[in-house]
């Protein structure tokens, strides 16, 4: 089995890209099979593996809906839908689909995004969705904001829960499955980690320092299983207000390096960087007009799974569109090929509203050290005309986060066996029988919110 996804930066033989394009999964996986039988150079042996996986993942699961599907959707969903406006929304690249045997087929998640992301879609909808939670998160975050101005920091003690399972129809009892989930890590916010409860009996914790942190099972799989874990942790986030004039001279160099295939200095946004720095040599500076521009022209949007992008920190500049993961990756490589330290964090945000996965960054400048950027949530902010709350997000974070995770695409401790349903990041769990890991479409994950207690 394959590991190191920086073969991903293979390029793939024409004749494969011809017959993905065109959505000949099927073809480019039998011409794959053909090639993979001759020698070849190992790297290109590597990449093709890879690509056996990307296409069967692309194929299943992915673009379930064709034109006709999708069409029927759009109409049962808005007001006053014409049919020519999917055919629009195709060509003016607001919805993301591909061909499936040279048919255009629709991403599963692309009525969801239409929703979320074009206020116009959203006024039309023929049931109005509940906006109160939405309401309610909104505030919370700018109550966030004003409270870290006034105190200088907060802190809280977070009492969390998560779960998964597998689908009945895809259960398999009495076979030994090997299940991982997330828990915290040890980070610059975070401390007095405790688990508090796995069920079953967990058989091995991953240590804090793990840079994706997982609670590990080994078992014989029973009927409506649940794996379960309870934790808590300290959570402290101090406000900072980065001030360009008291940049320190001498600058760090970790945390520069490119990771293939994600974090690649290109030469697009070799030329991109160099647009959008104009000259700028401060790194404050520098840092602030990358995260202005990825907040002011990258459009949020649901994504494909991370899996099936070649590099994502290209696409989101190519694109420009992406969710807080790729919006992150692209600030990290950007701030990297601008001399400034940058790492990846992510896990849950964590409320009373809402407990799901999210993504951000950390950059470093001397001598504040590390802090934060939440490009995802800043470029929300802007978008709704809370000028003070995007300012925020650059250089700081808010208290509701559960960090599981300090690198992209690292292996768990102990080490998976078979393709990860996600390779880059671990936010909701892995599971796997002894001869197959098993997709997201194939499990339940829960997430859950037990206590959120502000300390002194």
């Amino acid at each position: 089995m394959y590991y190191d996804l920086k073969y991903m930066s293979v390029p793939l033989p024409e004749d494969v890209i011809k017959l993905k394009n065109y959505g000949d999964f099927e073809g480019a996986g039998k011409l794959i099979e053909h090639l993979l039988s001759n020698e070849l150079p190992h790297a290109l042996r590597k990449r093709l593996e890879i690509e056996q996986d990307i296409i069967r993942i692309v194929g299943i699961n992915e673009y379930p809906f064709d034109f006709s599907e999708a069409n029927k959707m759009m109409k049962e969903t808005f007001k006053d839908y014409q049919e020519q406006e999917l055919i629009t929304l195709k060509e003016t690249g607001k919805v993301d689909w591909l061909y499936i045997d040279g048919k255009v087929h629709f991403q599963r998640r692309f009525l969801m995004n239409l929703i979320k992301t074009q206020a116009d879609y959203e006024a039309r909808l023929l049931v109005k969705e509940d906006n109160e939670i939405d309401l309610l998160r909104k505030q919370e975050l700018t109550q966030n904001v004003q409270k870290m101005k006034e105190q200088g920091r907060r802190k809280v003690k977070i009492h969390l829960r998560t779960s998964i399972q597998v689908k009945k129809e895809y259960e398999r009892p009495g076979e030994t499955v090997k299940v991982y989930l997330p828990i915290p890590k040890e980070c610059k916010q975070v401390s007095d980690i405790q688990i508090i409860k796995t069920t079953p009996e967990a058989t091995f914790i991953a240590p804090e320092t793990q840079a994706q942190r997982t609670v590990y099972f080994e078992t014989v799989l029973e009927e409506d299983q649940v794996f379960s874990v309870e934790y808590s942790y300290t959570n402290q986030v101090d406000y900072v207000e980065l001030d360009p004039e008291k940049v320190s001279e001498l600058q760090p160099e970790f945390e520069l390096s490119e990771e293939l295939p994600h974090i690649r200095f290109t030469p697009y946004l070799e030329q991109l960087l160099e647009e959008i720095l104009s000259g700028e040599t401060n790194p404050i500076k520098k840092a602030r007009k990358i995260y202005d521009f990825i907040t002011t022209k990258v459009n949020y949007s649901f994504m494909r799974e991370y899996f099936t992008i070649d590099n994502i920190s290209e696409y989101a500049a190519v694109n420009l569109k992406g969710d807080c993961g790729v919006q992150a990756i692209l600030f990290i490589t950007l701030c990297r090929m601008a001399n400034i330290p940058a790492k990846w964090q992510s896990g849950l945000y964590v409320s009373q509203y809402y407990t799901g996965c999210h993504d951000w960054a950390q950059f470093y400048v001397s001598p504040y050290g590390w802090v934060f950027a939440d490009l995802s949530f800043g470029g929300g902010a802007r978008r709704n005309g809370d000028l003070d709350r995007w300012n925020y997000y650059f250089g700081n974070l808010d208290i509701f986060r559960m960090p599981a995770n300090s690198e992209i695409q690292t292996d768990f401790n102990p080490p998976k066996q078979f393709l990860r349903a996600d390779p880059i990041d671990n936010q909701r769990g892995e599971f796997e029988y002894e001869n197959q890991g098993l997709p997201y479409a194939y499990l339940d994950v829960k997430q859950e919110l037990v206590t959120m207690e502000e300390l002194v």
